[in-house]
């Protein structure tokens, strides 16, 4: 990943305002990342945080470039290394910001599909080469970069779709969904490229086409967020603001999601914010500690799956998976969510053995931070977006699940009733 350093280095220029060791109070520069941004953050109702972390192409006092934020609250120091500065672990520091631990700094220059990383040095001793967790594009696999992109600049002409989704009603209109994998649906001759799959706008035409003979009316599409490995199907995530790069840009998947509401089909995105992989660039011990995790493993890890657990309890976790809902519906005009594996955060002994898992503070099985993480979650999307569907994949018998919040219920739109479907499968196996 190494590269000779450009004897010509793009220079971090400093937020300003802020104290830095042994100087007194720089001269005001303009501000990207406020005081509010840290407070609303902190509370986890900074609902579109993933405006301010991340990389975004931005102008700070009269110079062009982009402005980098990582969240990394126990980390010793924080550099930003990329292709713009051939790698050089010292080139770039971030500066903290207190109280949350965020790291920021503004490099002038920088231009889009640069590929970038975040090297922390934790207080361990070790360094860590993560990927930005908002970042909006990445190299393909199976490079693990994060790259430079302005989604801001996306032109849409689904206005009259958008408009007639914030007065839909689930309830009260006929629903019929094709769930589809775009890496396995359909794939080019041998040869014809590296992995055969249809690029994002290739796919959009050629299911258009099916879905609409078929009668279906909406699609559901399963693992678009970037995540390393093909055979986890997508639901081993390590970029939630991410759409895959297997599959194009985000241009690419942008014009998708356009020509599917232009020809009147919806569009509903499996989303995972039940687990995440282990992977060295990934969330995991982001900043050499359980930071989107919990620490105890008895919680934080799902024996099953060998994944890391988010920590439900934790503010700054909550708001970076609800804003990441937010994320595909108001950017990128999804029109719903079907939310995988919502038994596995409702039940702490979910595929755990005895002395595996941690009761709550009333004895039983149920995780309580994460019942209070689907009430808010639904709340704020639904008050937002009245007209679009959180879909919980779950299999149990959890009362509830639809009901609105005030009414004790978890706030889903509908269910997607995973046991009724084994069920089924098992009888029809069944002699007459």
């Amino acid at each position: 990943m190494k590269k000779k350093v450009e004897e010509k280095k793009a220079v971090p220029q400093k937020a300003g305002g802020r104290k830095t060791e042994g100087k007194k109070t720089e001269e005001k520069q303009d501000e990207f990342i406020t005081e509010l941004d840290q407070y609303l953050f902190g509370q986890g109702v900074h609902y579109d945080i993933y405006k301010k972390l991340g990389a975004h192409p931005c102008k700070r006092n009269g110079r062009n470039g982009v402005n980098f934020a990582v969240w990394a609250p126990n980390a010793q120091e924080v550099y930003l290394i990329g292709s713009f500065n051939g790698w050089d672990e010292t080139a770039c520091p971030m500066e903290r910001l207190e109280p949350l631990g965020i790291y920021e700094v503004f490099v002038p220059g920088v231009k889009l599909g640069e590929l970038y990383k975040f090297l922390i040095h934790a207080k361990d001793g070790r360094k860590l080469y993560k990927a930005d967790p908002y970042a909006n594009t990445a190299e393909m696999r199976p490079g693990t970069a994060s790259k430079v992109t302005d989604i801001t600049q996306i032109r849409w002409s689904d206005s009259a779709w958008m408009e007639k989704r914030n007065t839909y009603i689930p309830d009260t209109n006929p629903i019929s969904i094709y769930e589809v994998h775009p890496g396995s649906w359909k794939k080019h001759p041998h040869g014809e490229n590296e992995d055969g799959f249809y690029n994002y706008r290739e796919f959009a035409r050629a299911l258009t086409e099916y879905v609409k003979d078929m009668g279906y009316t909406h699609v559901e599409l399963m693992g678009i967020a970037e995540h390393p490995f093909d055979g986890s199907w997508g639901y081993q995530v390590t970029g939630y603001f991410a759409p895959t790069s297997r599959y194009g840009t985000p241009e690419d998947f942008a014009y998708m999601v356009n020509y599917f509401h232009r020809n009147k089909i919806g569009v509903i995105l499996d989303w995972v914010p039940a687990h995440f992989p282990r992977d060295a660039h990934g969330l995991a011990e982001f900043d050499g500690t359980c930071v989107y995790e919990y620490a105890d493993p008895r919680k934080g890890e799902h024996p099953d799956w060998g994944t890391k657990v988010f920590d439900y309890g934790k503010n700054e976790v909550k708001n970076f998976l609800i804003s990441n809902a937010l994320f595909w519906l108001d950017e990128y005009h999804v029109d719903g969510l079907r939310v995988d594996a919502v038994a596995s955060m409702l039940y702490l002994d979910y595929g755990r053995r005895d002395g595996q898992w941690v009761p709550n503070k009333y004895g039983d099985n149920k995780n309580l931070e994460a019942i209070e993480f689907f009430k808010h979650l639904n709340s704020v999307v639904h008050g937002k977006h009245p007209g679009a569907m959180v879909i919980a994949e779950e299999s149990t018998a959890w009362p509830k699940v639809t009901a609105p919040p005030e009414y004790d219920g978890l706030g889903f739109t509908l269910k997607w009733n995973m046991g009724w479907m084994h069920a089924f499968l098992e009888d029809m196996k069944l002699a007459p």
